[in-house]
């Protein structure tokens, strides 16, 4: 078991408990006056509950037992009860109606919050977390948070409906009353036992359930490449093995809540009923009992346990809520934000000059993947980075780009160092063009626009024409109204990539960085939009990954790199003379030897 695994296997004590629960409910603060109407109608509804066995047993032992009924008596007393339960009625609806709104509101309001974080965090943490753990905990763990706040309403209800059922018992009988009370204790132990032992299966079982979800993520993502190398049957085979640990978790759970919950209720309300009825029955051989005094005491009993029920069963609830709301609250407290500019960052980027000083660079906080790199890009250079795989070519366009923090050297932009820059200023003039594109669900128009009611319909269209995706794009039914699906599955990998240069170059970027861009387009669609790149460049300072050496011979400045240092530099013909790494790479790629990611 690894050490977050047992973390995950201990029980919540009390203290945390109550500190989760102060956390979570401040979510409901801007819903409390919803919350505080469902309350006032709740007590209301108790009322109604122990007014309802007193009209019968007034006219049990007032008129029946002593014939004094009549049609009009029997009428009055029928209107009654009728009317009173139809209040009764109104008050419960009110009583669900609003707590259950405030409710939602305040789940719509987690799910918000921790969707709000996620975009502030860094990229590490998503390095660190699997997808699916992240989707369980916006999906599955608010939503249990939202039968975790039904729980709090079953309480109120409980003891509302267990003080007002115990003040009626008193009031007709104050020996039997402290008898029923003095089984509480015992109900107290049974609670005590649950929590403790429930608590550490509910983490376990959340756990398990988020692995469950990172696998299928993992699958459905990946089916192409399972398939293609047919493993199919160890996926399934661990797949079957976190579902049945899932499964065994979960038959813990139903085991623990059969003994533990309604069982006990169920046995302390049956003896509590048998003493009732002993007691009035020893009473009945010494004289007569009133029967309407049996009735409302049976009553009164049944409405006392019967919400110890409801809470007992709302015992699991309550933990499985508890177990959410500690994993929502430690997304929420989560601290791998994206780097932070300076609070007085206002600098603009002008004539986008980019400088490297010295900088060193580590994803883990232990071993650098850059070492001291430096090195300048004059407005409207275009600068080449080049390596094998794990060279430290990404984290260059990564540090750059403010994905990840650097702690060591200087990185400047127009001789000003880049924390200066608001982040709002670095996206809006820096254009990112990654090997792999992502088109979201919408038209094709959508996904150049980005949603930026800016930009118009003319400027998309001459943003395609310049990275010529036009001559796809026009071709198709609805032209720049096409439908996109799910990652664009419906066009090919080099239209997708046409795509996304559309939708960096609509906003006109002073600086391009191009991450292996033409990395995965086939031959004859790279020969189309090397125009467009060489467009694209002109009179932008450009930071390219080059995947094909061919397509950054006409680069100022070409740098290859090897372990994160800058092991040579120079232009494609001064490199091919040096006769070095770079020479070598050269010859073997036009060999078709040498393979680079």
């Amino acid at each position: 078991m690894t050490q977050e695994e047992s973390a995950w296997s201990k029980s919540f004590t009390a203290k945390e408990q109550v500190t989760i629960l102060k956390r979570i409910i401040k979510f409901a603060s801007p819903f409390k006056g919803q919350f505080a109407g469902g309350i006032v109608f709740g007590i209301l509804l108790a009322i109604t509950n122990i007014i309802l066995p007193r009209i019968l047993q007034v006219f049990i032992d007032d008129y029946l037992a002593k014939g004094a009924a009549t049609n009009n008596i029997i009428i009055l007393f029928a209107v009654i009860y009728f009317g009173m339960t139809i209040v009764k009625i109104v008050f419960w609806y009110l009583n669900l109606y609003l707590y259950n709104m405030a409710s939602e509101k305040t789940v719509e309001n987690i799910r918000n919050a921790i969707f709000k974080k996620l975009h502030t965090l860094g990229m590490r943490f998503f390095d660190q977390t699997p997808a699916g753990s992240i989707v369980t905990r916006v999906t599955n763990d608010t939503e249990t948070i939202k039968e975790f706040w039904s729980v709090f309403l079953t309480i109120l209800q409980g003891i509302l409906g267990v003080t007002t059922s115990l003040f009626a018992m008193l009031l007709l009988n104050v020996e039997i009353s402290l008898w029923i009370v003095a089984l509480i204790p015992i109900l107290g132990v049974v609670i005590w036992y649950y929590q403790k032992h429930s608590s550490r299966l509910y983490r376990n079982m959340r756990e398990k359930l988020s692995s469950l979800n990172a696998k299928l993520a993992e699958s459905v993502n990946g089916m192409s490449i399972i398939q293609q190398f047919r493993q199919e049957k160890r996926l399934q085979a661990e797949f079957d093995e976190t579902n049945m640990d899932y499964y065994k978790l979960r038959f813990a759970m139903v085991k623990t809540n059969s003994i533990l919950l309604s069982p006990v209720i169920d046995f302390l309300y049956t003896f509590s009923l048998v003493f009732i009825l002993g007691f009035f029955g020893y009473e009945a051989l010494n004289g007569p009992v009133s029967v309407g005094v049996i009735y409302a005491f049976t009553s009164y009993a049944r409405n006392f346990f019967n919400p110890m029920t409801s809470m007992m069963d709302s015992l699991s609830i309550f933990q499985d809520g508890i177990v959410s709301s500690s994993r929502v609250l430690n997304v929420l407290d989560n601290e791998e934000y994206t780097p932070q500019q300076n609070e007085t960052a206002n600098a603009e980027i002008t004539d986008a000059k980019i400088e490297f000083k010295h900088v060193s660079f580590s994803y883990d906080g232990k071993h650098n993947v850059l070492n001291d790199i430096s090195f300048t890009a004059l407005p409207g250079q275009t600068i080449a980075l080049v390596g094998h795989t794990g060279s430290g070519k990404s984290s260059i366009i990564n540090v750059m780009m403010r994905f990840y923090e650097f702690y060591e050297g200087e990185i400047l932009i127009d001789d000003i160092p880049i924390k200066n820059y608001p982040l709002k200023e670095l996206r809006k003039k820096m254009g990112l063009v990654l090997q792999d594109s992502f088109l979201f669900y919408g038209t094709l128009k959508d996904n150049i626009r980005l949603k930026d009611a800016s930009i118009t319909d003319f400027q998309i269209e001459e943003a395609a024409r310049f990275v010529q995706a036009d001559t796809f794009i026009e071709k198709l039914p609805n032209q720049y109204d096409s439908r996109v699906i799910e990652r664009g599955a419906s066009y090919s990998t080099g239209q997708k990539q046409l795509i996304s240069f559309a939708s960096t170059i609509v906003t006109d970027p002073k600086i391009l960085i191009l991450d292996e861009a033409t990395a995965n387009i086939d031959t004859e669609t790279e020969a189309l939009i090397q125009e467009g790149l060489k467009k694209m460049r002109k009179g932008r300072t450009t930071l390219a990954i080059a995947h094909r050496l061919s397509t950054i011979r006409d680069a100022d400045l070409i740098l290859v790199l090897d372990h994160g240092e800058i092991i040579e530099r120079g232009t494609h013909d001064q490199l091919i003379q040096k006769n070095g790494i770079y020479y070598d790479m050269y010859q073997l790629q036009n060999k078709g030897l040498y393979l680079e990611k």
